[in-house]
């Protein structure tokens, strides 16, 4: 009676002495290590393949982040500009001011559209940051997407 062993899940090998001959014993095993070298290959290319994926993601996302905090950088220094002009602005109505209600009316005024303005800005900053997150994660959802496909 010939009786098979597993070795591993996909391997078997026969183990009765009775019909299988001395010089056969070497062949088997030859076999065997060439299909687990082989095995191995394959493996090693999956995941050097995936490895090299997952570079670029990484590689992308960080692009996408740096730039990002670039545009988000420029948009603060285009406000910070734009805010200290309207301060100076000010500053130089306010020197011509001759009577408390013209102060008054010139501080309202510089309020209401102060707080106007900081309102837009916060606002587009909000969208540019919204965007840049957006964007730097997209890479990562497709990365992952890709390698749970090579399962």
């Amino acid at each position: 009676m010939t009786q098979l062993t597993p070795l591993n899940e996909e391997l078997l090998v026969e183990t009765s002495p009775k019909t299988k001959s001395k010089t056969d014993a070497p062949e088997q095993f030859r076999e065997m290590i060439e299909k687990g070298a082989t095995q191995s290959k394959e493996a090693f290319e999956k995941m050097s393949a995936a490895t090299s994926q997952a570079a670029d993601v990484m590689k992308n996302c960080c692009s996408t982040a740096v730039k990002g905090a670039q545009d988000y950088n420029n948009k603060l220094i285009e406000f910070t500009q734009a805010n200290t002009k309207a301060a100076f602005d000010f500053a130089q109505r306010m020197s011509g001011v001759k009577s408390p209600s013209e102060f008054v009316e010139l501080s309202t005024e510089l309020s209401q559209q102060q707080f106007a303005t900081l309102t837009e800005q916060t606002k587009q900053l909000a969208a540019l940051v919204q965007q840049v997150t957006l964007a730097t994660a997209a890479p990562f959802k497709t990365g992952f997407t890709k390698a749970s496909d090579w399962s």
